[in-house]
């Protein structure tokens, strides 16, 4: 007879010698000296065989199909505490490995619900924490990682930062940033692009202070053998979480290459003052059979359903179990691990909402024991339902729970072009009124606020960020239209003229906010993707971004410049607290399609004592009440200048259409 207690206090008592091995195991998988070479894996205790193929080849490279290669040496690892071992003496700088684990036939074991049987053999693998690879990682490498550090990156240090509030986010994919010809940069797609003189100079001349790049771990998408062929995609099909992508290097089939680009590309933008944000995807992998993580454990990293089947949270087939204590471990250890070794400065985590807040609150404390200024954000949602409860669940409805980490503002974004589930539906910007709370609630950071009505917000129905800092605010980012293309979407026909007003006016409510802004790259340059929504595999034609609007449309990166620099000259727009952004921000009575707020009392805080923001998506000018006073004008129809475009009365101002008026004493 199945005796339930007897089982309950196994698995407990299993649960508990993992959660133990987690606080100490590093996931050094493969740990190197010239003396010798140590091989560690977490695998089930009764494993069959677990076995490491040390060789010259590369199994991924088919250069090598038919050549002799006289090394190869297969070593048996042995259990001990939770981990299989084996220490291979002599120098394997420069060799190949790959795992294998076996296990009984006939074996089973304990999944997220269910119990399920397993196959005899697992197949290859470089392990779950492989940090060096070849090409398209398929064998790990045994490298010195101290050979990769470029020269001075001893000396390499991250860009001052007092406040989450003072970043200015760019997000970039490699190709997208450099595929056209008219951009000048040379390494086309690759790490050192963000190494030369030209990307650096605009992205300076830009005013942005951090650079969120698009996964750039080694995913499997791309071939990394056919470099010249017509191939692209965002990154999000992890395949070795903690290694360079291939693809963006100059030379794949060399192990070190990604490694010390990546880090020239880190040492090059930190030299710029600019920060390195790392887009992070733990929530899922490529496939489940072919993943580290199946092939050493299987199904103890996944989480599946009442019924037995893959749990699908991130819209990809599978979700991993950050609950499990190894699988949190492995999150925490990789985090750490591209900080310390790559110097990144913040993470933006995909599909956050498919993590447990346990765990994401752990990487936080942890990271906070390196520098606390390395900011975390991701999405605050999943991609469908989670096999785990939703109340702990790092999702936006739970951000209150989590500390020091933001997520994006859908309420914000939507507030001003419209619903993500339909592209041709207006909101804000296209003079639909609606839309007013909800842009208000973004405007403060999504904290509560006695002038915010959350009855009357679009999506959430209470405040969800304790600090404005935690609110991440934009208008469009890779995967979804862009701000160009949704405008265009929304109002057919629209005219150059109309689209650039109302293109300013958006980034002026992003930039103003009291959250951090975050910007898609190319949008200085009223960036198209020709309409494309989901642009993720579609060629580069449609994805990159067109340098000729710099000399086309020169007005509109002279006001994206020049909105950056009028937030980072004043810190009213970025109190940085929810006390002083209710002390401070006070909206003032506006018609529908029109929001209008005062900073005030800004003594000690500001050089400029009180401010006026007026956002005005009407076609017609509006008439707005304002303090009383000699107001000086900073911004007006398309213009920026902050020693003051013109001088106006307080009392009744008049704001011209489609456009921001900003006031100042």
């Amino acid at each position: 007879m199945f005796n339930g207690k007897i089982m309950a206090a196994v698995f407990g008592l299993l649960s508990f010698t993992q959660s133990a091995m987690a606080q100490d195991f590093h996931f050094d998988e493969v740990t190197y000296s010239s003396e010798q070479t140590v091989f560690k894996l977490f695998a089930p205790k009764d494993a069959k065989r677990v076995e490491v193929l040390v060789t010259d080849i590369d199994k991924g490279n088919p250069l090598n199909a038919h050549k002799i290669h006289p090394y190869q040496k297969t070593k048996r690892l042995k259990y001990k505490e939770g981990i299989w071992t084996v220490v291979i003496n002599g120098d394997l700088q420069g060799k190949y490995y790959s795992f294998k684990v076996q296990s009984a036939v006939k074996r089973k074991v304990k999944g997220h619900h269910l119990s399920v049987p397993l196959p005899a053999s697992y197949g290859e693998t470089p392990g779950v924490f492989a940090k060096a690879v070849g090409v398209n990682g398929k064998m790990g490498a045994i490298i010195d990682l101290k050979k990769t550090n470029p020269e001075g990156w001893a000396e390499d240090k991250r860009p001052a930062l007092k406040s989450p509030s003072d970043l200015v986010i760019y997000e970039l994919h490699y190709q997208d940033f450099t595929a056209d010809a008219a951009s000048g940069i040379e390494h086309k797609g690759k790490f050192l692009a963000l190494t030369e003189p030209k990307a650096i100079q605009h992205l300076k001349a830009l005013g942005i202070n951090a650079i969120h790049i698009l996964p750039s771990f080694d995913y499997a998408s791309v071939d990394e053998t056919r470099p010249d062929s017509a191939q692209y995609n965002w990154g999000y099909d992890p395949q070795n979480y903690n290694v360079p992508e291939g693809s963006y290097s100059t030379n794949p089939y060399d192990p070190q290459c990604r490694i010390r680009e990546f880090k020239q590309m880190v040492q090059a933008l930190h030299q710029a003052g600019i920060r390195v944000i790392l887009d992070v995807v733990y929530n899922h992998t490529f496939n489940i059979d072919g993943s580290g993580f199946q092939r050493t454990y299987p199904d103890y990293y996944y989480r599946k359903t009442a019924s037995g089947k893959y749990s699908n949270g991130s819209g990809c087939g599978n979700e991993t179990a950050s609950e499990q204590p190894m699988m949190r471990r492995f999150m925490l250890e990789s985090v750490k691990y591209w900080i310390n070794e790559y110097h990144i400065d913040g993470f933006r985590f995909d599909l956050m909402g498919v993590h447990d807040l346990e765990t994401m609150n752990s990487i936080r404390a942890e990271v906070n024991k390196i520098d606390p200024s390395i900011f975390i954000y991701g999405e605050g949602w999943s991609a469908g339902s989670c096999a785990y409860p939703s109340d702990k669940l790092a999702t936006k409805a739970n951000v209150k729970k989590l500390d020091g980490i933001a997520a994006f503002s859908d309420d914000l974004r939507d507030a001003l072009r419209g619903p993500f589930s339909d592209d041709t539906k207006g909101a804000f910007l296209a003079g639909i009124p609606g839309a007013e709370e909800s842009l208000k609630f973004g405007i403060v950071g999504a904290i509560s606020h006695p002038q915010v009505d959350m009855t009357k917000v679009n999506y959430s129905k209470e405040a969800w960020a304790n600090e404005p800092t935690q609110q991440i605010s934009y208008v469009s980012c890779h995967d979804d239209m862009c701000l160009v293309d949704r405008l265009k979407a929304e109002l057919p026909g629209i005219k150059d003229e109309e689209l650039i007003r109302l293109d300013e006016l958006a980034q002026t409510a992003v930039f103003t906010s009291q959250g951090v802004p975050f910007m898609l790259c190319g949008e200085e340059m009223l960036r198209s993707k020709q309409g494309v929504h989901n642009s993720f595999n579609s060629p580069i034609a449609i994805n990159k971004v067109d340098w000729s609007n710099l000399k086309k449309y020169p007005q509109v990166f002279a006001y994206y410049q020049s909105l950056i620099q009028l937030r980072k000259n004043h810190a009213a727009f970025r109190l940085g607290t929810a006390e002083a952004v209710r002390q401070h921000l006070e909206f003032l009575p506006a018609d529908a399609c029109v929001v209008a707020y005062h900073l005030k009392n800004l003594k000690g805080i500001d050089t400029w004592q009180d401010i006026v923001v007026v956002l005005n998506a009407n076609k017609e000018e509006k008439a707005v009440e304002v303090p009383e006073g000699t107001w000086k004008v900073a911004c007006c129809d398309g213009v920026i200048n902050e020693t003051g475009i013109d001088e106006m009365a307080g009392g009744k101002v008049i704001v011209d259409a489609q456009s921001a008026l900003i006031l100042y004493k």
